[in-house]
């Protein structure tokens, strides 16, 4: 007896069908995550050649079926150019599929209008078809027919499935429908047992069995549960790089990070190029960079900070963040004011489906995610969080009052979006437009507090320092054919307040800003991305604090010096803006991409005008290896607020500048493993430094500015990232390791300048900068090295763990333990050595994260325990002398700290 055979094909985020005369392949279309990541797919990939998979001869004698589940990557012309299986099935089913596989030929995907590589999951079925009637036989009567009609839902978040294959049976001739956008099917099959499949990307085979009855509609739920977060989203890598080092990070992997209390953006702290900042310290020191040097935004409008004081969480809820990208040096002319890297976070949309929503506990915060949609077309999402460490702390101190005295943090923040417009991945009919948009506000406000043990009694330390920012943005996307077009437009406030003994300080500073970034694809091998970006700020001072020695009292010798008390109110403005403009030239595997940034500051009588060009270089050697290079000049202004008359500013200060250049390479070694080395050469000038110089006046006079446009550096190394990724749903662990070898130099240009204790300077000991003016930067480590792993144990369990290991900051020593009496100021003083000429001890620290998961139809619930300092080094954060300098005191940092959370997310 002869057999017919017939294969189907499911393709994700494809909705045609292509037949043959012994094969069809049914594509179908992507299934979206329940939290759709950016970029958007704005043309799916289309099958317009299908090969026949030769059906193995042992397997058709035994009558046997299969399915057979791959990874495709389809290249941005449309070819196949890797395939690999993910869970093999045997029987020369494999090799069958692949063979065909690989010869197939798709129409180009687009990603946001643009041709791109993706990977999709593919399902090949062998099914076997029943003989066809014998010739001349009677038609059958018309047999009566069931209605079977349902709703696919992802198990656990209660997302729609749409796109997925729903089959009655897994005859050749089993009808079949495809799940619209609200995962809703409807199927009219014969009456009886009704054996369903259910084939959807990203999901696992899903089979029962209803029993259904002539002329009668049955309606089901099917909750279909994820294949593993490795395919939760099938897009990868689609927007073609720009720069030459930009490190991306998924929500998915970031939440999992031991060590980061499952904060995303604190996983940039594990990133090679990023020195490890002092405890209690959120700064981002990156290729040798000083703080405050690094741009950090949220959907692109710069925020002060993204980490809330003393080492806190991160100013943006986790479960808001669709992706953040890092870039280490090289980044493209449409950022701006920062010589060091940029760090920008984006937001993501609320669901389009139904209402989700999380909730996560510990023992330092609590806080909510929600996201709903409001009518077609439109959607909401919110977040908050509020810390209650600074309430539980004192009820585990010792009740005696004084024996312990502890500073907390106390924080909040908060993020609102609606976006409208057309719905995400809609493809506009030709020719016509596409306008989507959204408005954002976010916040946060920190403050610091003392808190003891006991019964509260009065204290000579006095502490208030608070900072609180709120943004409100809003974002317009317009597409049309090749043209693109983002306007966005923000308004701000900041708030500054610090108190220490007689020294207060409030600050304001209102901002006001736009940026445009329009593209424009001339021909697929040229690109031109132009636009402007301007910011305004108003700054408004409030100060009173004691005299500067030297130029409103003379110490009195012998006594220890009460400084007269000054009254400060200053107001100031300030407008820095930009314009743009960079190209793509495809020259075949070569990827030129020239640009500049033309920047203008004025505040109050200074002008600064300045060009910053940069170039980019890209080698695609082959499918797996790729040689990258860059150089360009950067400049980032000085804050408003410096520019304030001399003592305690400097109206003539400029730009900031440095010139920074890399060279690296890209190596994917096997599917889910990938090496990128990169070598970098920055270098500083004209940096703001305190204190200033003295210069002249015209009433013939002398006058020490505070700052001064005198600051250099230089750094320079090599970064190596090794990461590997999860191949399949049956692939248990992933993970990546992160090492930089780097050497950083600050110092200054001119003349060694007298050290200004008062205002305090950045240049060395007292008494100036003593033999060198240049020399290691006190933020330098030599050797930085991150390795992160996490386990999938099974039945929900997953283990992780976090080692960090690096180079002591440089400190200067004392020359001898003793004192020097200073009677002028009646106090002590040391004796120091030479500047920078040793270190603290080598930071050593591994953390671990355990977690356990359930899911159950429409809700999760996950347990976690993340260690921080396993093994309770104890690593010297800070070094205080006694008071005659005889005596040196080590402060360890954080020691062994377990945090016990609970997430449930619906």
């Amino acid at each position: 007896m002869s057999s017919n055979v017939k294969a189907r094909a499911a393709l994700a985020a494809a909705s045609m069908w292509v037949a043959t005369p012994a094969l069809a392949q049914a594509p179908q279309p992507e299934a979206p995550a329940a939290q759709a990541p950016q970029p958007t797919i704005t043309k799916a990939p289309e099958l317009v050649r299908s090969v026949s998979a030769q059906y193995p001869e042992q397997a058709l004698a035994q009558g046997l079926t299969a399915s057979v589940r791959f990874i495709i990557t389809i290249g941005a012309d449309g070819a196949v150019t890797d395939v690999q299986p993910t869970e093999p099935v045997g029987n020369g089913f494999d090799e069958a599929a692949l063979a065909a596989v690989r010869q197939f030929q798709f129409s180009p995907a687009e990603v946001d209008g643009v041709p791109a590589p993706v990977q999709v999951e593919y399902v090949y079925n062998f099914t076997l078809n029943a003989p066809p009637p014998a010739e001349g036989a009677a038609a059958e009567a018309e047999a009566p027919k069931a209605t079977l009609t349902g709703q696919l839902i992802s198990r656990g978040s209660r997302s729609r499935v749409a796109g997925a294959t729903v089959r009655c049976g897994d005859e050749a001739d089993a009808a079949e429908a495809v799940s619209d956008e609200e995962g809703r099917f409807t199927l009219e099959v014969p009456p009886g047992e009704c054996a369903m499949r259910v084939i959807a990307s990203g999901y696992q085979l899903y089979q029962t069995k209803e029993t259904l009855k002539a002329n009668e509609t049955t309606e089901v739920k099917l909750y279909l549960a994820p294949a593993g977060s490795a395919f939760e989203t099938v897009v990868r890598s689609a927007r073609p790089k720009k720069e030459v080092v930009r490190r991306t990070i998924t929500r998915e992997e970031a939440q999992k990070t031991p060590g980061t209390f499952g904060d995303p953006i604190r996983v940039i702290q594990t990133l090679p190029g990023v020195a490890r900042a002092p405890f209690i310290s959120g700064d981002l020191l990156v290729r040798g960079s000083n703080p405050g040097q690094t741009a950090t935004m949220m959907d692109g409008v710069r925020i002060p900070n993204l980490f809330h004081l003393l080492g806190g969480p991160s100013v943006v809820n986790g479960e808001f963040i669709d992706s953040l990208d890092f870039y280490p040096g090289g980044y493209g002319s449409q950022y701006g004011r920062a010589v060091g890297g940029v760090v920008d976070v984006s937001t993501r949309k609320g669901a389009a489906d139904t209402v989700h929503g999380s909730v996560k506990v510990d023992v330092l915060d609590a806080g909510f995610f929600l996201e709903a949609p409001i009518t077609e077309g439109v959607s909401v999402a919110a977040a908050a969080r509020r810390s209650y460490v600074d309430a539980l702390l004192p009820a585990f101190l010792p009740k005696d009052e004084g024996t312990t005295l502890s500073i907390v943090p106390v924080y909040w923040d908060y993020q609102l979006r609606l976006d409208f417009g057309a719905k995400r991945g809609e493809t506009p009919e030709p020719g016509a437009a596409r306008s989507t948009g959204y408005v954002m506000a976010f916040g946060s406000d920190d403050k610091l507090r003392l808190v003891s043990g006991g019964e509260k009694q009065d204290r000579d330390i006095t502490l208030d320092s608070r900072s609180r920012f709120h943004r409100l943005k809003g974002d317009w996307t317009y597409r049309k054919g090749s043209f693109t077009s983002v306007f966005t437009p923000y308004v701000g406030v900041d708030y500054n307040d610090i108190s220490f003994g007689s020294f207060t300080e409030h600050d304001t500073i209102y901002s006001l800003g736009a940026r445009e970034l329009m593209t424009v694809e001339v021909a697929p091998e040229f690109t031109v991305r132009t636009g402007l970006d301007v910011y305004f700020d108003h700054v408004k001072i409030d100060v009173r604090a004691p005299a500067p020695p030297g130029t409103e009292y003379v110490p009195f010798p012998g006594s220890e010096p009460v400084a007269e008390m000054i009254h400060e109110k200053l107001t100031m403005n300030g407008f820095d803006g930009a314009l743009f403009a960079e190209m793509d030239f495809k020259l075949g595997p070569v990827t030129l991409t020239p640009g500049v940034r033309g920047n203008l500051q004025k505040v109050g009588d200074t002008r600064n005008v300045l060009l910053d060009p940069r170039l980019w270089v890209r080698y695609a050697a082959s499918e797996r290896t790729a040689l990258k290079g860059s150089l360009g000049l950067y400049s980032q202004p000085a804050d408003t607020f410096q520019y304030v008359y001399s003592p305690y500013g400097n109206p003539l200060l400029d730009y900031q500048r440095a010139f920074q250049t890399s060279l690296g390479v890209e190596q994917r070694l096997w599917e889910s493993w990938n090496v990128d080395v990169t070598g970098f050469y920055n270098r500083r000038f004209e940096n703001v430094v305190a204190p200033g110089d003295v210069r002249a006046t015209e009433g013939g006079g002398f006058i020490q500015d505070r700052y001064v446009n005198a600051g250099i550096g230089k750094a320079y190394g090599v970064e190596l990232m090794v990461k590997k990724d999860r191949a399949s749903a049956t692939d248990k662990w992933y993970g990546w390791l992160s090492y930089t070898l780097s050497h950083a130099e600050d110092g200054r240009a001119g003349a060694k300048p007298q050290r200004d204790d008062s205002f305090g300077g950045n240049g060395g000991p007292p008494g100036g900068f003593g033999e060198e003016t240049y020399g290691l930067s006190a933020w330098d480590q030599t050797h930085i090295l991150t390795l992160v792993g996490t386990y999938l144990l099974g039945n929900g369990w997953e283990l992780g763990g976090r080692f960090r290991l690096t180079t002591g900051r440089p400190t200067t020593p004392m020359a001898n333990r003793g004192d020097i009496y200073n009677s002028d100021a009646n106090d002590f003083g040391p004796t120091y050595g030479r500047y920078f000429s040793a270190r603290a001890s080598t930071f050593h620290q591994l953390d671990v994260r355990i977690e356990k998961g359930w899911r159950f139809d429409n809700w999760t619930l996950a347990l976690y325990m993340d260690v921080q300092n396993l093994y309770n080094a104890k690593n010297v954060e800070f070094v205080f002398n006694d008071y005659r300098y005889r005596k040196a005191r080590e402060i360890p940092g954080i020691p062994i700290l377990p945090v016990l959370g609970v997430k449930g997310s619906f």
